[in-house]
């Protein structure tokens, strides 16, 4: 499988952050907006900024969100002008990516001459500190989630993501083509965009290629426009993998399926078929097969199981007769 191109650990700008903000997640800034292209972020975890308020600065996790909530606001109400003052100035600014103030909290003199001196944001969000806290993790573990793109062909079947990988020139486009008319579903073609996201990985298209699927002969075309919107899909969970190798090229072919495969992204272990390719093989009918063969072991029905065993019991049963 040709991985083009591989990005491991993630950095984005506060910028990026608050721009790709979904709607459920409202956030503005209030002050420090100078740095929210130079300030960056490279983990989803939140850090509370209690105790480096209260004099343990050495804590701060540089490229976390550092949040403020009620009891932080509480806390330095009772610190005095001074005291307030004292906390801010034993803070190192290059160590801080951004502040993050929950429920509408409004900031204290002394937070934003700190981040209007130093180019800090500061951002406000109206949500309770623990269901903002749960938004950004789930925004900032797919916009930080390492990435790479694949050479193949990825299609939403039967609620499942099927990725179908082979050289150039064997007929993955054409495959697909096949599949979408059945009602199947494109995610991406030529350039796929696969992400680890928790224990999974996701897969979706590049911007510039989305919709787009390349056919010999007829060159792009959108398949939004041709089949209407139910024959693309936006990103779908990877869960399958399909490789096309010509029959020459394969040394040995299985001809019962008890031997399982798998590709391993980013750590993550993917089921895998390869299926052989001449000339007179109906690929789609074959690909649909694959995936409805997964999904049935996924189940715990397997064909190539039950041969095995209904074998077994019949060499059992004759040995028993003989005896």
């Amino acid at each position: 499988m040709e991985q083009r191109t591989l990005i491991g650990e993630r950095q984005i700008t506060v910028e990026e952050f608050l721009r790709t903000a979904p709607p459920e997640l409202p956030l503005k800034i209030v002050c420090g907006a100078s740095g929210i292209n130079s300030r960056s972020l490279d983990s989803h975890r939140i850090q509370k900024f209690g105790l480096a308020l209260s004099g343990f600065p050495d804590y701060i996790h540089k490229g976390r969100i550092q949040n403020i909530g009620q009891s932080e606001i509480d806390f330095l109400k009772k610190l005095g002008e001074e005291g307030r003052q004292n906390a801010f100035s034993g803070l190192d600014p290059d160590r801080i990516s951004c502040i993050l103030l929950t429920k509408e909290l409004q900031p204290p003199v002394e937070l934003i001459e700190f981040a209007e001196g130093y180019a800090i944001p500061v951002i406000q969000t109206p949500l309770l500190s623990s269901r903002a806290i749960t938004e950004i993790t789930q925004h900032l573990q797919r916009l930080l989630a390492p990435e790479t793109t694949i050479h193949g062909v990825l299609l939403e079947m039967h609620g499942i993501g099927v990725l179908i990988t082979g050289p150039s020139g064997i007929g993955k486009s054409e495959c697909a083509l096949d599949l979408i008319t059945r009602g199947h579903r494109l995610v991406a073609d030529d350039a796929v965009l696969v992400r680890r996201i928790g224990d999974s990985i996701e897969g979706t298209a590049p911007e510039l290629t989305k919709e787009f699927l390349e056919l010999h002969g007829l060159g792009i075309i959108n398949l939004r426009d041709l089949f209407g919107v139910s024959a693309v899909c936006g990103s779908i969970r990877l869960e399958l993998c399909i490789e096309l190798q010509r029959w020459s090229e394969i040394a040995e072919i299985e001809r019962i399926g008890l031997e399982t495969l798998d590709q391993d992204i980013f750590g993550v272990r993917i089921t895998k078929y390869i299926l052989p390719v001449s000339s007179g093989r109906n690929l789609a009918t074959l690909i649909d097969t694959a995936v409805r063969v997964y999904m049935l072991r996924n189940t715990g029905i397997d064909a190539a199981r039950e041969l095995i065993d209904r074998h077994t019991e019949i060499l059992r049963n004759k040995s028993a007769g003989n005896s």
